[in-house]
């Protein structure tokens, strides 16, 4: 037996004032089990223990949200008896060691929190970032995750409709694996991670326990050093075919009444699902261990209880009602066991062979920690100097070349983002459309983060991240309605990085007031750090917006129906922290550009009404880039030239103010949008006219659509080209 020890503990992550705690709990020395399960709940990764008081400031209600932060995924109401269920997730140490089971797993972890709460999800998106295109390991991993995802996602048949992917060398040691779901669900009918009724039983589904990722949650909260391959064994191994079985057995389980309380089993595994449902319902609940399925044989208590293998659920049932779910379950060729009861104990009890093996309180495990952490004020940005000046299209070749703006073609032609039959605008748009099946509604999803904007002013990167995924469910003709967050920051007892997440909690909280985007879920990632070196602050924002009618959905593709193209929005000509100061400089120099939110909401709020009004025949928002970025990418989507009228100067084509919007229109439409937006008080400027087979700027620099084309889609083509 393992003697018990503030080393045994500290191997476990936890302090020696936390291991004090524990004896003060239990009034006694804890055993191993015991400490195993206050290491897992009291990680940084299950309690939230630097930034629960921070997250608390978040704005989290509206009148259409049923559900926010606390439960497996959001809740929002769109009408009919429909809610939408979404959430995003990171799963970044698992697919930095191993990326394909990282990657996989994190796909199908977000898909249970979806399913568990009653819905069938639709639609899958993913963040992902990394390191130096040049460095070793970064194509090995880029390749090992996409595949990861994809293998997942096509498998069970959900979608990939949309996401991010962008390189930096600040990620060379820990990359970002985000991954976000969304589902529909009968909003009468939500369920909940809650165990209710003294003597229900509590039963164990899918499939078999085994060792992979035991201590996943710990090894979630610890920065990583040059042993972290080591850590190989903690990452969980997923199997898309029977979390499909799973997905199908819970969703015709549900249609009854026999489940009063359902949990997934992700991060700590049982520990962590018993525990929150036991919390949730203000109770205590009794397991036995021996009738956990298991698939290797002799698994310890403490084992059982972490493993974090994949596809399995924890349920309550009504009395009774073992035999009804059994069938069902059996019918899905799944495990199903009877493994303990609820009690009013306020206790979490294990047996083992008839023994008690482990005895705990219920409220401290899932109350959790709350440290004040101290933090500073992030530093100021280098200054950004005078830059020489480059040639318009030379230059706007050279962006839409780079690893920062090249098409992601590559990426998502290995997604099936088709499954289904309902997705109206894939990959490649401002955000992805996917109709709610049966009906004419839609739903607009969109994945966002600048991190060299939230690393120079991370206030102001927190609100333009929110502003810039409302701003790209806008551009298609959504109305936003909620986001969830996947907050990826560095090491938390480092000073600089909580006051990175103090200030970017506070830009993201003012965002969301000024444009009633409410989070209703979301996940934080601290201890992305790998040997002293923390990785930019990464706030990624997911958001869903809807449509009553999914034929009012734009694109950013110009077509034969596009005539005039306008800018929208107000122009400050701002280089700093843009591409073309990055590429000029080969650095990220100056504050980013600062965001308006008044100014957000009343553009906004015209350009969503001139799409519904039908005469808006393309928009895009301008975001990196900037100008004559945005213009080549909707000539890139609709293959369609367009001959420009603008200035000269490098501020005015590629700086990346905030708030704005490029539109095209019909002649016969353009005096509307003009007068509409004289009316709202929008800026609103004619640049250019659509047509041809050439971007032409100021009749002097022109290339051909087909050449950009080339241009574009050249890198990773080459970059992932077999050796």
């Amino acid at each position: 037996m393992t003697e018990i020890s503030s080393d045994v503990a500290a191997e476990m992550g936890l302090t020696n004032d936390e291991f004090e705690r524990v004896h003060q709990l239990l009034g006694r020395p804890p055993n191993f089990t015991e400490l195993s399960v206050f290491s897992a709940m009291w990680s940084e990764h299950c309690s939230y223990k630097s930034s629960r008081r921070w997250l608390k400031t978040l704005p989290t209600t509206a009148p259409w949200v049923i559900c926010g932060p606390g439960e497996n995924a959001g809740v929002v109401d769109i009408g009919d008896r429909q809610a939408l269920v979404f959430k995003m997730e990171s799963h970044n140490h698992p697919s930095y060691i191993e990326p394909y089971q990282g990657a996989a797993t994190g796909v199908g972890g977000i898909l249970r929190d979806v399913f568990t709460m009653g819905a069938r999800p639709f639609a899958s998106l993913n963040s992902l970032r990394f390191g130096d295109p040049k460095h070793p390991r970064t194509r090995y991993l880029l390749e090992g995750v996409i595949a990861g995802i994809g293998g997942y996602g096509n498998c069970i048949g959900v979608p990939t409709v949309a996401g991010e992917c962008t390189f930096d060398a600040r990620y060379n040691g820990n990359i970002l694996v985000n991954a976000m779901t969304v589902g529909i669900a009968d909003s009468t009918k939500i369920f909940y991670a809650k165990a209710s009724g003294v003597a229900s039983p509590v039963v164990y589904v899918g499939s078999k326990t085994g060792r992979d990722g035991i201590h996943g949650a710990t090894m979630a909260s610890a920065s990583f050093d040059a042993e972290s391959g080591e850590k190989r064994p903690t990452v969980q191994v997923g199997d898309p075919f029977t979390e499909k079985l799973l997905l199908e057995a819970c969703l015709e389980l549900m249609a009854t009444d026999a489940i009063t309380g359902i949990q997934d089993m992700g991060a700590a595994g049982l520990t962590s699902s018993a525990i929150e449902m036991a919390a949730k319902g203000e109770g205590g609940i009794e397991l036995d261990l021996d009738e956990v399925p298991c698939r290797e044989n002799g698994m310890r208590p403490h084992e059982l209880m972490l493993s974090e293998s994949q596809e399995r659920m924890l349920m309550v049932l009504r009395p009774g009602a073992e035999d009804q779910a059994r069938k069902v379950f059996d019918k899905w060729e799944l495990n199903f066991s009877v493994i303990g009861r609820v009690t009013n104990t306020g206790r979490m009890l294990l047996r083992s062979k008839g023994k008690v093996i482990a005895d705990v309180p219920v409220g401290p495990l899932a109350e959790g920690l709350d440290y004040q952490r101290p933090w500073s004020e992030p530093p100021a940005p280098p200054t950004l100097p005078a830059m020489p000046k480059a040639a318009p299209i030379e230059m706007l070749c050279s962006l839409l070349a780079s690893p920062d703006l090249c098409s992601r073609k590559w990426i998502w032609e290995q997604y099936d983002h088709t499954v289904m039959a309902d997705t109206v605008v894939g990959p490649g748009a401002d955000a992805a459309v996917v109709r709610i099946h049966g009906t004419q509604k839609a739903v607009a999803i969109s994945a966002d983060c600048t991190p060299r904007y939230c690393e120079a002013d991370p206030n102001q990167g927190g609100a333009q991240a929110v502003a810039e995924c409302w701003r790209n469910l806008t551009a298609v003709g959504a109305l936003p309605l909620a986001i969830t967050d996947c907050l990826n920051f560095g090491n938390p007892e480092k000073a600089l990085v909580m006051g990175q997440f103090v200030r970017a909690i506070e830009g993201m909280s003012e965002a969301c007031s000024a444009l009633d985007f409410p989070v209703v879920s979301g996940n934080v990632s601290f201890y992305n750090e790998t040997e002293e070196t923390n990785i930019p602050p990464t706030p990624q924002i997911g958001g869903i917006g809807l449509f009553e009618d999914w034929r009012h959905a734009v694109t950013l593709a110009l077509s034969a129906k596009c005539e005039h193209l306008l800018l929208l929005g107000e122009r400050s000509f701002h280089l700093g922290q843009s591409l073309y100061s990055r590429h000029l400089l080969g650095m990220d120099a100056g504050f980013p550009p600062p965001v308006n939110l008044k100014v957000e909401r009343r553009n906004g709020d015209l350009v969503r009404a001139l799409i519904t009004s039908g005469i808006v025949t393309a928009c895009h928002d301008i975001s990196d880039g900037g100008l004559l970025t945005a213009v080549a990418e909707m000539c890139l989507a609709g293959q369609r030239g367009v001959d420009l009228d603008l200035g000269h100067e490098a501020s005015e084509l590629f700086g990346e103010d905030q708030g704005r919007y490029l539109v095209s229109t019909t002649s016969k439409s353009l005096s509307q949008i003009l007068r509409e937006a004289r009316t709202a008080k929008v800026p609103a400027k004619i640049i250019g006219v659509v047509g041809g087979d050439t971007l032409t700027l100021n009749s002097t620099d022109a290339i051909s659509v087909s050449e950009l084309t080339r241009i574009h889609e050249h890198w990773f083509a080459s970059y992932t080209a077999t050796d």
